[in-house]
């Protein structure tokens, strides 16, 4: 059986240390939300699939190859021809600021199905299915995508998690506040940032109607302010981890890929986020949206102290 299953668009991402329109070096490597969480939950010890299209071309050959290469089940990604690999640009116009360009309008992962997602998740029959509201964004196929599994996976007894992910540059919050809302009874698990909330309830206190909506878990981040995780039980608080950030890009979904590797090994909610901190705290010490996550023996790393040579 599969621990987890993800659907959404990988991305080539190219990265320049300075303004790209001085040019120079360039790093090439992958990006996109359900990848890097897959990746992380891999990295992790877990046993994870991910389902998209790529382009086939070779820059889809770049992000089949490397989710393989970071053992990721690939069975289900698809090479679309006739599109295009979506790509990703990140460049840094002054110091700790990333600033984003996307290239993605009609790639390949636009064109996800819900057949092809009905036959991953028959196939692999996951304890649980991640979601992110980045996915039905890009396409109409891709949100009947998103609701088709969601619901599926909700008759058949499997756990739902998403992560909103707004992005403004995809679709306006009442479009994605719509659809997004429809996910809600199908939900085991929420991540949003607090200003997010609103876009899953026009509630005074959104948490609260979360929860009695059927939501068993509303995890509210907070980037460097850490994350609060809201339970009928009560709620517990989780501060960042306090190291040096090198580039904060792919933070969230570490956290995320974090936070689910302790729900799959039952930990308590204050166990769950605190891996999920120390992911984060892995993601943001290097560049990269997911090059410097952690392996399950990695996670005791940082309790050694700024400095530890290990000899």
């Amino acid at each position: 059986m599969t621990d987890v299953l993800t659907l959404g668009e990988a991305m080539v991402s190219v990265r320049t240390a300075a303004p790209m329109r001085l040019g120079g070096a360039a790093q090439l490597s992958v990006a996109g939300s359900e990848s890097n969480v897959a990746i992380g939950l891999a990295r992790l010890g877990h046993d994870v699939c991910w389902v998209g299209a790529v382009g086939d071309d070779q820059p889809g050959n770049l992000v089949r190859r490397t989710l393989r290469a970071e053992g990721v089940d690939t069975r289900f990604a698809r090479a679309a021809r006739g599109a295009f690999t979506g790509f990703v640009a990140f460049d840094q116009p002054a110091h700790d600021i990333t600033r984003v360009s996307y290239h993605r309008a009609g790639s390949a992962g636009s064109t996800l199905t819900a057949k092809e997602c009905s036959v991953a998740l028959s196939s692999t029959f996951p304890r649980l299915v991640h979601l992110t509201g980045i996915t039905p964004a890009l396409s109409q196929t891709a949100r009947e995508a998103v609701l088709a599994t969601a619901r599926a996976a909700h008759a058949a007894g499997i756990r739902v998690s998403l992560d909103v992910n707004y992005r403004e540059r995809l679709w306006p919050r009442p479009q994605a506040a719509a659809v997004l809302r429809e996910l809600l009874p199908l939900l085991h698990t929420v991540f949003a940032s607090a200003d997010e909330l609103d876009l899953l309830s026009a509630a005074a206190d959104p948490v609260a109607e979360l929860l009695a909506r059927g939501v068993a878990q509303v995890v509210v981040t907070a980037g460097a302010d850490g994350a609060h995780c809201h339970t009928p039980g009560g709620s517990r608080y989780q501060p960042a981890l306090r190291v040096a950030v090198v580039d904060s890009v792919g933070a969230g979904d570490a956290f995320v890929s974090g936070y689910l590797s302790g729900a799959l090994d039952g930990l308590t909610a204050e166990e769950r986020l605190r891996r999920a901190a120390t992911a984060g705290a892995f993601c943001v010490g290097a560049h990269g949206d997911w090059e410097a996550l952690p392996s399950r023996a990695g996670l005791a790393l940082l309790a050694r102290g700024d400095g530890a040579a290990l000899r």
